[in-house]
């Protein structure tokens, strides 16, 4: 599986430099997830802008990243999804479940408006 990751104070970019995730490489996507959020990571926006095509198995990987954020009060936020991978997340019912938002910079700016909500919260 290649990725880049982009580790900044309060969020980690994931870009996946795949074109289809599928069950060959999701459980590396989930242990590399896992691993992020164990390092401290609570915020992490996945770029699937090169991902053509996902299966089942890349679906679960996405919502092991979603439950990893919530459960450490943070927050997932999936980007750069094309016209079939997101009519798939549409049709899998999981539109309201995961955060999704068109670019990059809008991800960075909706995981800090989160955080900063989180902080006048506490």
């Amino acid at each position: 599986m290649k990725l880049t990751l982009d580790k900044k104070e309060r969020l980690c970019h994931v870009r996946l430099h795949e074109e289809k995730l599928l069950s060959s490489i999701a459980p590396q996507l989930k242990s590399e997830l896992v691993y992020l959020n164990t390092e401290g990571y609570r915020n992490i926006i996945l770029d699937l802008s090169e991902v053509q095509f996902i299966d089942s198995s890349g679906l679960s990987s996405l919502l092991v990243g979603n439950r990893l954020c919530k459960e450490s009060n943070g927050t997932f936020v999936l980007t750069g999804l094309n016209a079939q991978v997101a009519k798939l997340i549409k049709i899998s019912q999981l539109e309201p479940i995961l955060n999704i938002v068109p670019t990059v910079s809008e991800s960075v700016d909706y995981v800090m408006m989160e955080e900063l909500d989180r902080d006048l919260r506490n």
